[in-house]
């Protein structure tokens, strides 16, 4: 994985978290790729879900929903954009 590759991931990923919750929530917040979706961002799951769907959209192939549904409840309550940015990169290589 390059840094370019990452550095545009992270940054589509954040554009589409403003998409789900909103550009003027988004604004509030320091993100950073530690930043947890369900902790810091406060995203309920049906937004997780949507997230999901904005990354299929954005990246044909890569199937979000499948991947969150595989994980356990304390990976999902620990999910952050970092690991979002790493499973696209994953996918995509």
């Amino acid at each position: 994985m390059t840094t370019a590759t990452a550095t545009s991931s992270y940054e589509i990923v954040k554009e589409l978290l403003a998409q789900v919750i909103g550009a003027e929530f988004i604004g509030e917040y320091d993100l950073s790729p530690e930043s947890t979706l369900t902790g810091d961002l406060e995203m309920e799951s049906i937004e997780i879900v949507e997230l999901a769907e904005k990354v299929k959209s954005k990246y044909s192939g890569i199937n979000m929903s499948e991947w969150i549904a595989r994980l356990s409840l304390e990976q999902l309550i620990a999910l952050t954009i970092g690991d979002v940015v790493e499973f696209i990169d994953d996918a995509n290589s």
